[in-house]
């Protein structure tokens, strides 16, 4: 179940390697000005423009692989291309402690099968503790899920994605949305049981931070993630700030009624004119679905393929099958 953590290293190389041939470029356009005795602006050579694109997309493309969640059925075919029917691929953005590969172990193939192109990182990483994923500052996982989606539209040659997060993933899209031009690259969102805003974990998180010291210096230090989800918390302040949404993005929430993890359950929601919430329990009155099932529940899967493709929508009803 382990990644390998390269995404600094990976995303410095990536970076100094598109630094590197931009820095060649203009000392090469330099020199070859300099011994030109002649005033004609005439090159002779081929300008280094579509070599440096081609690298920077490859060094994009290497920095996102570095991310994939490891072998996860159906998503990471980095050869993959968009279909006229589908033409977006999808990103999979999975929550606090799993890995893309736990979470996503449904949804991925049943994608695949439909001919979507399907991605999904494994993100938020922190050096004391491997295992775990989504614990590292939502900030920082944000800046991750920025490089794998420019990788994913540099090895798809699409201009934008869909995507669908769960927990932490249905909130950390939000930030990558209005702080790092992630709204210019994303047509449809579909949140499930997002931490929008917060969760109070059925009043455990109210609790633990009523208690001064050791609890806080603890989650600070092993998962500074689950402190940017509890209610008030700086990362909160200014992701939602100025509204719940960004223009342009098409927002879907689906929420379970038996939620207990993001509590309040209603704190979910966005609001905004590009925003539709439902509950499970809307489309199926019965429905079981809680906060650790929502992304293997039939009628949850269902709906995101309605989402997804509402052309070729059907009635979500009670269901066994998506």
């Amino acid at each position: 179940m382990s990644i390998r953590i390269r995404l600094r290293r990976t995303g410095r190389a990536a970076a100094l390697c598109a630094a590197g041939i931009l820095i060649t470029a203009g000392l090469g356009a330099t020199h070859a000005a300099a011994a030109t005795p002649t005033a004609s602006p005439t090159p002779t050579t081929p300008t280094p423009t579509a070599t440096a694109s081609t690298a920077d997309a490859g060094g994009a493309i290497d920095a996102a692989k570095a991310l994939q969640a490891v072998a996860l059925p159906g998503a990471n075919d980095w050869n993959c291309k968009p279909s006229a029917a589908h033409p977006r691929p999808v990103v999979l953005v999975h929550g606090t402690f799993v890995t893309g590969t736990l979470n996503w172990i449904e949804l991925a193939p049943l994608l695949k099968a439909r001919g979507y192109c399907v991605f999904a990182p494994t993100y938020g990483r922190m050096p004391n503790i491997p295992v775990l994923a989504a614990i590292a500052p939502m900030e920082r996982s944000a800046a991750e899920l920025k490089t794998f989606v420019d990788g994913v539209l540099a090895a798809t040659g699409a201009s934008k994605i869909d995507m669908v997060g769960h927990s932490q993933g249905g909130l950390l899209p939000r930030y990558y949305q209005k702080f790092l031009g992630g709204a210019e690259k994303t047509e449809r969102y579909i949140a499930l049981a997002p931490t929008s805003h917060g969760t109070t974990l059925s009043g455990l998180a109210t609790l633990l931070q009523s208690i001064k010291g050791a609890p806080e210096a603890l989650l600070e230090s092993w998962c500074p993630g689950c402190l940017d989800q509890t209610p008030g918390s700086a990362f909160l302040q200014k992701v939602n700030a100025g509204g719940d949404t960004a223009p342009g993005v098409e927002y879907t929430v689906i929420s379970t009624k038996l939620d207990y993890i993001v509590t309040p359950v209603a704190s979910q929601f966005l609001q905004g004119p590009n925003v539709r919430n439902l509950y499970t329990q809307d489309m199926c009155w019965y429905d079981l679905a809680q906060h650790a099932t929502m992304q293997v529940d039939s009628e949850v899967l269902h709906e995101v393929m309605n989402v997804l493709d509402p052309a070729n929508a059907t009635r979500t009803g009670c269901r066994i099958l998506p």
